[in-house]
């Protein structure tokens, strides 16, 4: 009876600063959790994650015929190689988890309508964080080839394993993040703060630092390789904006309802008996 009361009193579920600071200490902690298993499970299958990881510079020997090598630049660089390439497995693994988190965070402040609609765009953050960090791993080779191109005819390759480690490791979590961005739109614009004609304003822009992204993601010896790079990226964006406008559409027509209603009510004349208890 309390909790239903406490409901009727406070309708839209508000929250004070302090509840909201404990929601998202435990959303994550939650979420640390999940990366750490990941990184356990990282940490157990490194080694032929490694050995995928450097194969475009194998590639380069066997394939090509350059001298292309990986150095250890330390007593520790293998260590701290391993480390992270753990941790960045335990973040790709552990996705459902984390993304989970950050929206469960978001979800409670919406309508009923708008959190089921979230909760399906949820459902999608996932795949396309891992289709981000798959499309990154098919450009990745064609990016170590087309960049050890400007090698000067003679030269060898000595690559330092931590930079070219940190290298393809940052691709992969930038391309998985990127893929990220119109389901953050759209939670953006079902929580209120983001609205569809905002960003149509910005299609100019967004065009422009998507393919520019892509150029420097994934150099490629044409400009295909970027227009295959940038294109799912601005279909996203554009499929984002729609889903923006459609929920803003939806949202002012409950705000022409809910003031129709009002202003009916408003017309309507106070029972004399209502008077009398005032």
């Amino acid at each position: 009876m309390v909790e239903t009361k406490g409901r009727k009193a406070n309708p839209e579920a508000r929250m004070a600063l302090l509840d909201h600071l404990k929601e998202l200490k435990n959303r994550l902690f939650k979420a640390a959790i999940g990366v750490i298993l990941g990184t356990v499970v990282g940490f157990i299958v490194y080694q032929p994650l490694l050995e995928a990881l450097i194969k475009p510079i194998k590639d380069l020997n066997e394939k090509e015929g350059r001298a292309a090598t990986l150095n250890f630049d330390g007593v520790a660089s293998s260590f701290d190689l391993m480390v992270q390439v753990s941790v960045f497995l335990g973040v790709l693994l552990s996705s459902p988890v984390w993304i989970y988190q950050l929206w469960a965070f978001i979800v409670p402040g919406l309508h009923k309508k708008e959190r089921r609609l979230a909760l399906s765009f949820v459902a999608a953050a996932v795949p396309l964080f891992i289709g981000g960090v798959l499309l990154a791993w098919l450009v990745l080779p064609n990016a170590v080839r087309v960049l050890t191109d400007f090698t000067p005819v003679g030269g060898s390759n000595f690559i330092s394993a931590e930079i070219y480690l940190a290298f393809v490791l940052r691709l992969l979590l930038a391309f998985g993040i990127a893929f990220l961005v119109p389901v953050v739109l759209v939670g953006l614009n079902l929580a209120g703060i983001v609205k569809g004609k905002q960003l149509i304003k910005s299609w100019r822009i967004t065009i422009f630092l998507v393919c520019l992204f892509a150029a420097m993601a994934a150099p490629g010896a044409d400009a295909m390789s970027m227009f295959y790079l940038a294109a799912p990226m601005l279909l996203l964006f554009f499929a984002a904006i729609g889903v923006c406008l459609l929920n803003d559409r939806r949202r002012e027509r409950r705000a022409i309802k809910r003031a129709a209603e009002t202003e009916a009510t408003a017309d309507i004349a106070t029972p004399a008996s209502d008077l009398e208890n005032l």
